[in-house]
């Protein structure tokens, strides 16, 4: 939870709903202080010899709480952070060789489930669910990048895992379907979408998305504006932020929205712990 909150206050209050939710015992601010300095060891044992940083420095105590004093580029959900940004910068520029290559190492950082090794408590499971979220949005707009980049068979292996773990995500359903496609590879991508179907009716009792029936259709009747696009032109050279070191389901039922491209706009912590069819 410090670590999530690198640079910030973490309050005494949260920190005990965090690590007792309701049920804290009767000294639990003499409790808390006894954890904190036995992080402070381990933190103290963590640095180098003769370092003139000591772990209260690192550990810093403030009004009713605490805070961890580290650069922001230690913690590496905020290197996360930093390249998804990027990223979707880079999609909304149409710059979608940069848009792949910044949330690829986005993804990078991930090792695991978020806070894989961490016993969680309320506070932290809403965080966790939050990057959870965060890391499928940054696949799928990866993957649609290297789509409008005409990169359908590099994917396709990946496309078949992510549809068997998330069956009910309409647009990695649609990434699967174009690249299917484009491969040449059409009655797999209509079994593709017979699957999408069956699953929504059993588990939801709806149907598929009208811009999903509308790619099935597309992809039916063989439509040209489905081929792969030409290459996609490198825009301006894009700014990567300084401190970055090398080191979503059912979409909006509108015509006219584009399947095959990005969405929009473990353990991962710290170190510690093209377009497929257009009308």
């Amino acid at each position: 939870m410090l670590a999530l909150s690198a640079g910030r206050i973490v309050s005494v209050p949260a920190l005990i709903e965090e690590l007792w939710g309701d049920r804290p015992p009767m000294s639990v601010r003499t409790t808390l202080q006894t954890y904190i300095l036995q992080l402070r060891r381990l933190i103290d044992s963590a640095l180098p010899a003769g370092a003139p940083t000591r772990a209260k420095d690192v550990l810093v105590t403030r009004f009713d709480g605490y805070l961890l004093d580290v650069a922001a580029e230690d913690v590496d959900v905020w290197v996360y952070e930093q390249l998804v940004d990027a990223g979707n910068q880079a999609i909304e520029r149409g710059d979608y060789e940069a848009a792949s290559r910044h949330l690829g190492r986005a993804l990078d950082q991930w090792q695991g489930h978020a806070l894989a090794d961490v016993r969680v408590g309320m506070p932290l499971s809403i965080e966790v669910a939050r990057l959870e979220e965060s890391r499928l949005i940054a696949l799928d707009n990866r993957i649609g990048a290297e789509i409008r980049l005409g990169r359908h068979n590099s994917v396709l292996s990946e496309l078949t895992v992510l549809t068997a773990k998330h069956p009910m995500h309409e647009n990695l359903c649609a990434h699967h379907m174009v690249s299917l496609y484009r491969a040449g590879r059409q009655s797999q991508a209509l079994e593709v979408f017979r699957n999408l179907r069956q699953t929504l009716n059993r588990e939801l009792g709806v149907e598929p998305s009208v811009r999903l029936q509308k790619l099935q259709r597309a992809v039916l009747r063989s439509e040209l504006d489905l081929e792969a696009p030409p290459p996609v032109r490198r825009m301006r050279a894009e700014a990567v932020p300084a401190a970055v070191v090398p080191g979503a389901g059912r979409d909006e039922e509108t015509s006219g929205v584009p399947i095959g491209q990005p969405a929009g706009t473990g353990h991962l912590m710290t170190r510690m712990g093209g377009n497929g069819w257009q009308r």
